[in-house]
């Protein structure tokens, strides 16, 4: 499983050890406005290069904006810049109809999507039809609405390994990137069912590093070696 950090706060982008390894970043316009930033061209061309800085493989940006010109002259800039930086970048835009003509826009370009906020298997098969790369639902929005969440996330790990057998059995689905991860058993049930990927604030990866039962453990070796020592003639 891979996993992205979700946030546009740079400081934060670094990670203590204990953390697993970061394959990339996902932004969107609220986290863009809760880091304290435009959510402008500028912005997005710096959060690439602080990308860049980082090490990190890939970048997740999502347009603010359903003006298919507009999202195309972002485009523009967006990727050589990144191509420039090196880092795969992939275009964020809410799976629903109202943004078709940008989401058909942005593919013209052969640019890689991500459809985010998709919340049924309608919207999971509209996404796929698509050809979406990647699906991102929000699984803690989800079970807040009271919703059974995990037949939903199975049905987007079913679409994502399914192959073409024409292209050597590749496989053809969106990859499922979770969002919205609320606690480190619902991490466990999405890395066991076979998600792609998730992503996760800095401060959940920073929590979820250590663990209570994990520090009694240390704490219990080092006692009974110390009393050990004391009883070895």
């Amino acid at each position: 499983m891979k996993i992205y950090l979700d946030s546009a706060q740079v400081d934060t982008w670094k990670l203590p050890a204990g953390c697993p390894a970061i394959q990339g970043v996902t932004t969107n316009p609220s986290l863009v406005y809760q880091a304290g930033l435009p959510v402008n061209l500028h912005t997005y061309l710096q959060l690439i290069q602080a990308a860049a800085d980082h090490g990190f493989a890939e970048l997740m940006l999502q347009l603010p904006t359903n003006e298919a010109n507009l999202a195309l002259q972002w485009l523009d800039q967006l990727r050589p810049a990144a191509e420039s930086a090196n880092v795969r970048l992939t275009i964020k835009l809410p799976c629903h109809p109202d943004w078709l003509p940008t989401i058909s826009a942005v593919q013209s370009k052969g640019q890689a999507i991500l459809l985010t906020g998709l919340s049924n298997p309608v919207q999971l098969l509209w996404a796929k039809s698509l050809k979406a790369a990647f699906v991102a639902p929000y699984v803690g929005r989800l079970v807040a609405d009271g919703r059974d969440v995990w037949p939903f996330m199975q049905a987007c790990v079913a679409v994502q390994n399914e192959t073409d057998e024409a292209k050597g059995g590749a496989k053809k689905g969106p990859a499922l990137l979770a969002a919205s991860i609320k606690s480190p058993e619902v991490l466990t049930r999405l890395i066991a069912a076979g998600a792609a990927g998730v992503t996760l604030p800095p401060a959940s990866l920073v929590a979820w590093s250590g663990d209570a039962l994990t520090e009694a453990a240390m704490d219990q070796f080092e006692l009974d070696t110390s009393k050990s020592l004391q009883t070895t003639p």
